[in-house]
């Protein structure tokens, strides 16, 4: 996805207003570098709702975030999060169940006393995800899979929607860290590609970490191996290519260097070499070498337009 969410809609429960939840939910996450967090805060100012001070915050890896507003204990976090502190109450159920049904994430806010209420965010899917994941197929990549802690119905509506092979839903770090390591098990060479704090330890485990770079978290650009600049997916498939043919010319170059000097020592032995073929085999081979190796400036990634056309026949 686009990994920039915005709130679609408030409820209330329990008496609590808009604006209680608002107050409660913006100042935890004015604490949080989260996508979510960062759309309900920019709600929140957008409501001209005002930000709190909060104590003792802290995040719960996977699940939300806690902390003390105005002397009480307050959390914001998924289903999971309240159900495993017991906090959760049977009405919420429901109301998840029809958020879930429309494709948005469902943040819970509350603490051990009382649920305030619901907030439902959306995410879009990147435009040029279908188009990447068709290049990375004909690039040789055999299966893709996408790990998320995203609810069930999201997840398969967003795996069925790009074509994306596998799909597991509802995970914490730790799980897509496991399932990571199954992978490895599975297949020669196993690739993650995240960008949130959550991504990190999942894209130190993998053979290859890539993160994006314009929109992913310090943490998972720190963790990969590679960053991509920009957050166009289509980079992937695009530097898979670039790197199989920079490694391709390397050998070749060092093949060429090798060759002509091996012919030089053969021809001097004998005492056929003469001056000019001493030139040729140094200079010479410095420049075979030099314009061989500007050959990765003819692999091009794929243009915007041709992206755009793609989506386009998909719909």
């Amino acid at each position: 996805t686009s990994g920039k969410p915005v709130v679609k809609s408030v409820i209330p429960l329990n008496g609590f207003s808009e604006k209680d939840i608002l107050r409660v939910a913006g100042s935890l996450e004015s604490h949080s570098e989260h996508p979510i967090g960062t759309a309900i805060v920019d709600y929140c100012k957008s409501r001209n709702i005002k930000i709190e001070p909060i104590e003792t915050f802290s995040v719960l890896s996977g699940k939300g975030a806690r902390g003390i507003l105005a002397g009480q204990l307050y959390a914001i976090g998924n289903h999971r999060l309240f159900e495993e502190n017991g906090w959760c109450e049977e009405s919420v159920h429901a109301i998840l169940e029809k958020i879930e049904n429309r494709r948005h994430t469902a943040v819970i806010i509350g603490n051990k006393d009382k649920i305030l209420g619901l907030i439902a965010l959306s995410d879009e899917v990147r435009e040029q995800s279908m188009y990447a994941l068709r290049e990375l197929k004909k690039s040789g990549v055999e299966k893709t899979v996408m790990l998320t802690g995203d609810n069930e119905v999201t997840a398969e509506a967003i795996a069925r929607e790009t074509g994306i092979d596998e799909y597991r839903a509802e995970l914490l770090p730790q799980d897509k860290v496991s399932f990571i390591e199954k992978l490895k098990e599975q297949w020669n060479f196993v690739a993650m590609v995240g960008d949130g704090i959550n991504d990190a330890p999942a894209l130190a485990v993998a053979n290859m970490g890539i993160s994006m770079g314009a929109s992913g978290s310090d943490i998972a650009i720190e963790t990969a191996d590679i960053a991509l600049m920009d957050d166009d997916l289509g980079k992937i498939a695009y530097l898979k290519k670039l790197s199989r043919k920079s490694v391709k010319i390397i050998k070749q170059n060092i093949f060429i260097a090798l060759f002509l000097k091996a012919i030089f020592v053969g021809l001097a032995i004998p005492g056929m070499a003469t001056l000019w073929m001493a030139v040729f085999a140094d200079m010479g081979a410095s420049l075979m070498v030099i314009f061989n190796g500007l050959r990765p400036f003819r692999v091009k990634p794929a243009d915007a337009e041709s992206t755009r056309v793609w989506k386009n026949t998909i719909i």
